[in-house]
């Protein structure tokens, strides 16, 4: 749980008498490669700390071809906040990509804490503000920069994730083929 509270702590620090609340709410777990955190169509009830591992976020079409939505590598928090917060069922999976070593707990319960610890709820907006720049930045790469550039910024932001996760996957999160991304790399490694 070490680098639970020190993902916390690099966020907004939280009072020791908020830590003896939260902590018994998470509750240590496993995530084999390829299980699912979430299906879409599951209405979402638990939030989970990334402790290690890869998790995706995907859509699937009606023809089953998936899109990469968001790639969470430890550490952080995952979960489908739409339909934790909407109570609707979630629109993607989450899926894992690796072995992942999970802390779950139950939203309900998290969110409740904030009557009662403000420290929390000054954490979980600073979290949420920080998802809403990483997700406009992702919007405006893929409108506005080649797959090249996109490419070497995944290469930066997830720099270990190359290495442990088939390469479609990281094609499919750039928005391109997994033939354009070997071009790519080929390419890049010629230079």
């Amino acid at each position: 749980m070490e680098s639970f509270r020190s993902f916390f702590e690099q966020l907004y620090p939280l009072r020791e008498t908020t830590w003896q609340q939260v902590i018994p709410l998470f509750s240590p777990a496993t995530l084999d490669k390829n299980s699912f955190f979430i299906r879409e169509g599951e209405i979402a009830r638990t939030m989970a700390f990334l402790e290690s591992g890869i998790v995706r976020g995907f859509y699937r079409k009606e023809n089953g071809e998936e899109y990469n939505k968001v790639l969470f590598s430890a550490p952080t928090f995952f979960g489908d906040y739409a339909s934790l917060v909407s109570g609707r069922p979630a629109l993607f999976s989450q899926q894992a990509l690796t072995r992942a070593r999970i802390w779950v707990a139950d939203y309900r319960q998290f969110i409740r804490l904030y009557d009662t610890c403000p420290d929390l709820e000054r954490f979980s907006r600073k979290w949420a503000e920080s998802v809403f720049v990483q997700k406009e930045q992702r919007e405006i790469e893929l409108a506005l920069y080649d797959a090249t550039h996109r490419y070497l910024n995944f290469r930066k932001t997830f720099p270990d994730v190359e290495q442990q996760v088939p390469q479609y996957h990281i094609a499919s999160w750039l928005g391109i083929s997994p033939t354009q991304l070997s071009r790519i790399r080929r390419k890049l490694s010629a230079s």
